[in-house]
């Protein structure tokens, strides 16, 4: 009998996520927030935040098993089927110079990224891995993905997702602009490198990508993204090894490799062959999509504004400077490379 009580609370607690969920996915779709860059997983966590935060509504521990289920189980199984967004042919039609460029930039401003939060800053080491990533490969996606390797509060994914909301939209409506006043002189192939290669969110390349006028750039953006997105499955592996070599005596763990990361890149191998309909690859990552939003959701309801406050500054700070990296660095890169 209280096994059965247990099972119906999970799924209610599931539900009680996908309602909320679905509520986050109709404000995304509003003209306003479209406009301002906020994608479908931001307005999912910012939705938990604003549920538990602002509106001082506690959910009962009886639903926390549903909530764990989504930041970790759905979370990873979403994250493998994201390889249905990529295809190695794309890939290689944007160019070797798109693949230098998206590889330099991950690590680049993962290294120092976490170089600046941990050495200067003294910054709580996985808030800077959290943000570095977020910074680095994609956005929430990464944090997401890092978050699961770490096992991390959930105050601190969330603090990083801020960093990325926060800077990904400032560069989305400062990309465009640059461009229009020649401030940003590139060839359209070449912008769209620049855009796809050093922006954080899918949704701010898709913004900024189409600001421009150009479909090449905006086409072409997307896939140089999508590079990046990819990435993550090498940067996964050789962040496990690198916390494994850092690691105090304490902290020691035994390696293991995030399968996610592994079959998200088969799932990407299997995609590059065009076996599966058109129509039924968009309806799986229409899904996948929302599973990643309710780990979002979940996530945001997890988290405690008054972490936030604990931390302070440095997080803002950190992703700053990545920012201008991503910027500044990543344009003299693509002007020497592409």
């Amino acid at each position: 009998m209280k096994q059965n009580l247990v099972n119906k609370n999970f799924y209610i607690g599931l539900a009680f996520l996908a309602l909320l969920t679905a509520l986050a996915k109709y404000i995304s779709t509003l003209q306003i927030i479209q406009h301002l860059g906020f994608s479908f997983l931001i307005v999912s966590i910012l939705i938990g935040m604003i549920f538990t935060n602002v509106f001082k509504i506690k959910v009962s521990t009886k639903f926390e098993n549903s909530f764990s289920f989504a930041t970790k189980t759905l979370l990873r199984t979403a994250i493998v089927f994201y390889g249905f967004r990529l295809t190695f042919g794309e890939i290689y039609d944007v160019g070797f110079q798109a693949i230098i460029v998206a590889v330099i930039v991950v690590f680049s401003t993962f290294i120092l990224g976490y170089f600046i939060g941990v050495k200067i800053l003294k910054l709580d080491k996985e808030i800077t891995i959290l943000t570095s990533a977020g910074s680095s490969i994609c956005g929430a996606a990464a944090v997401l993905a890092t978050e699961a390797v770490l096992k991390n509060k959930a105050y601190k994914s969330s603090i990083a997702v801020s960093t990325v909301v926060l800077f990904g939209t400032i560069a989305m409506f400062l990309y465009p602009y640059l461009y229009s006043v020649h401030v940003v002189n590139f060839l359209p192939k070449e912008m769209a490198i620049y855009i796809g290669g050093t922006l954080h969110e899918v949704a701010h390349v898709v913004g900024a990508g189409n600001s421009i006028g150009n479909p090449i750039v905006a086409n072409n953006a997307v896939v140089v993204k999508m590079i990046r997105v990819m990435l993550i499955a090498p940067f996964l592996i050789a962040l496990m090894f690198f916390l494994a070599k850092t690691a105090t005596k304490k902290e020691k763990t035994k390696i293991t490799i995030p399968w996610f990361a592994i079959f998200f890149i088969l799932v990407a191998c299997f995609n590059s062959f065009d076996i599966v309909n058109k129509s039924v690859i968009s309806a799986i990552n229409s899904v996948d999509t929302f599973a990643l939003a309710m780990a979002m959701t979940a996530l945001g309801i997890s988290t405690n504004f008054k972490s936030f406050f604990e931390v302070g500054i440095k997080p803002i700070l950190l992703a700053s400077i990545l920012f201008v990296y991503l910027s500044v660095g990543g344009y003299f890169l693509v002007k020497f490379i592409a």
